[in-house]
């Protein structure tokens, strides 16, 4: 009898460790917000003392809240749940650990005129990067969406990524519609770099 009372409590620590590692990995990548969230509002500072101008502020906040609230509905909806973390845990990790390296890449590549608002400089010019020729919006089909699958899996978040992933996907498209419009519009015209 012992034994199983031992066995049934280790077995109880072990759940509970793994169910911790998911709110652990999920605070450590909300934690890793900010330091994209610095590149950008420098940039961003850059661009208008340039003459740069903001496109789409109303959608840019739209993203950010539901952003946010996809987070906060993953987490919330894996702390109730008590998820662990496991095989699924681990895909949703690693789609995760992809997309930030995607998000890094598309910096790196658009570094002193990327943001995450809608933004262009004086005299836009198209990056001509073999990514960008490959991938239409790596930002967001490499990095933003994989993110947000990610996230879902890892925190097996089944019911909000069911109600909020829709309607980020809306709010989403309309920002690639805006984008592909400057683009045809603006940027194209510009000539390439």
């Amino acid at each position: 009898m012992v034994s199983f009372k031992s066995h049934s409590i280790k077995n109880g620590s072990c759940k509970e460790r793994r169910y911790l590692l998911i709110v652990l990995l999920v605070s450590l990548l909300f934690l890793l917000r900010p330091y994209f969230l610095s590149i950008s509002i420098k940039n961003e500072k850059r661009i208008l003392v340039e003459g740069g101008k903001e496109f789409g502020v109303a959608n840019t906040k739209l993203l950010t809240i539901c952003h946010t609230l996809f987070y906060a509905a993953c987490l919330t909806e894996a702390i109730l749940k008590r998820a662990g973390f496991d095989a699924l845990s681990a895909i949703g990790f690693i789609l995760l650990l992809f997309s930030m390296a995607m998000l890094y890449w598309v910096i790196q590549l658009l570094d002193p005129i990327w943001t995450v608002k809608l933004m262009l400089v004086k005299n836009h010019r198209f990056v001509d990067h073999w990514l960008f020729q490959t991938v239409k919006h790596p930002n967001y089909f490499l990095n933003i969406l994989p993110e947000l699958v990610g996230l879902a899996l890892l925190c097996h978040a089944t019911y909000s990524f069911s109600l909020l992933f829709p309607l980020y996907a809306f709010i989403l498209y309309r920002r690639i519609r805006e984008e592909n419009r400057l683009l045809q519009e603006v940027i194209i015209p510009n000539g390439k770099i």
